[in-house]
Formats: C-alpha cells, structure tokens, sequence
C-alpha cells in the first residue's frame, strides 16, 4: 500500500502534470524518488525500521507491565544431547528453584539448580543465572555427580499460560567419562500455578482494604471505650 501510494504520487509530480504554482509538491517530488523497481528510497525506509522498531519496544513493555506472574511452572526441555522434563517453583521474590529430569542416549540424570532473576522489559521477560548439582547414571560407568551453573533468558508468552526459556549450563562431572560438559537448552513450560495479585480497592463509597478497614474499626472502638477507674471512681 505504501509502495503504490507514492507510486501515485510520483506520476503526479510529473512536469507535465505539475503546475508553476505548486512548489511544494516538486520538493516532494525531489525527496521521494522512486526507481524502475518500486522500492523506497533509502532515509524512508531507515526511518520506516526505526519507528517500527521503537513500536515493538513499546508494546513489549507495556504487556511486560501488565503480565500475569507464575509460582508453579512444568514443562519439556530440549538439550543440547538430551531430551527431558522441566519444573520450576517459585521460592522467594525474584528466586526460583528448577528441577531438570534429563535422558540422553547413554545417561540419564537429574539436576537441581536455584535461580535469580533480573528483569529486562518488565516480569515477563527477564534474565537469570544461577547454580545447583547434579547425579545420574552412565552406561558403563555406573553413578556420576558434578555441580552446574546456568544463564538465560525468559518470555511470558501473551496470551498464553506459557513460559520459554533458552539457557546455557556448563557442568562439572566426577565419576564420568567426561570431566566437563557445555549444555544448552529450549524449553517450553506450561503454568500451573498463577501468582496471586491482591486487586487495590480505593474505597470510594465505604470500599477499600477489608483488613484494614478492620483494624481501623478497632482501634477506633479502643479509643472510645472509657477507662477504668479504681474504686469505680
């Protein structure tokens, strides 16, 4: 639309169809030049990337502001080398605890990791790093264990009661054929629990907080009951 629109303004600021008293159209003209292939010239298609750009920053904070937060979040998680079974919980503000059930073609283990998260735009997508263990079981080796370190990245899907991931976690072994691995992973989680979001009410007309229209309520009655003399005096 935008193609065929200034190709319809750039007939238009032909010379014979332009008149002597319409120089701002030839300045038009002369600013948008469109070639034999129909493209745009180049500062408006700069500026056409910037603005649109600027657009999807703008609606990723505002839904990063008004995004629904998790507790209990489960899922599929796709390695590097393995395949496996991802529960996140949260534990405390900005912390979580991840539990990963990974089983790859000669080895099936379990990792524990606690995690801290910054946030980039908002709740909803976020950074974070963290550490834990891990045990499991080689072929031809028997049991193994080593310690992990983790970082990524977090999207609040809109819309959806879903979360993604993407993460590199690095892990020391002992007892395995490998001293050292470098893993990464996608994964995809559904929300079980929602975080509860206490709903503000300004009391207008007698509303507002009930525990603290309670507690005012009874301060007041204290305030007004009379004191107790001695002798009933």
């Amino acid at each position: 639309m935008i193609g065929l629109g200034l190709l319809a303004l750039n007939l238009l600021n032909r010379p014979d169809t332009v008149r002597p008293n319409q120089p701002g159209i030839l300045r038009i003209n002369h600013f948008v030049n469109l070639n034999l292939c129909g493209e745009l010239p180049p500062p408006l298609l700069y500026s056409m990337k910037k603005y649109s750009f600027l657009l999807v920053v703008l609606l990723l904070t505002v839904y990063s502001a008004s995004a629904q937060k998790y507790r209990t979040t489960l899922g599929a998680r796709l390695g590097r080398n393995d395949f496996g079974i991802s529960l996140q919980q949260k534990v405390m503000d900005e912390v979580t605890l991840q539990g990963i059930v990974g089983l790859g073609g000669r080895e099936v283990d379990g990792t524990l990791l606690v995690e801290k998260h910054f946030p980039i735009l908002g709740k909803a997508f976020n950074y974070y790093v963290g550490a834990g263990a891990h045990i499991g079981s080689l072929k031809d080796y028997g049991a193994f264990y080593g310690a992990d370190v983790i970082l990524g990245t977090e999207l609040k899907l809109p819309l959806f009661p879903m979360v993604v991931s993407l993460d590199i976690k690095p892990a020391i072994h002992a007892s395995h054929s490998d001293w050292f691995s470098f893993d990464g992973g996608f994964t995809l989680r559904y929300i079980l629990v929602k975080e509860k979001v206490e709903k503000k009410r300004f009391g207008i007309f007698g509303g507002g907080n009930k525990d603290n229209d309670r507690d005012r309520r009874r301060n007041k009655n204290r305030k007004e009951e009379p004191k107790r003399r001695l002798f009933g005096l």
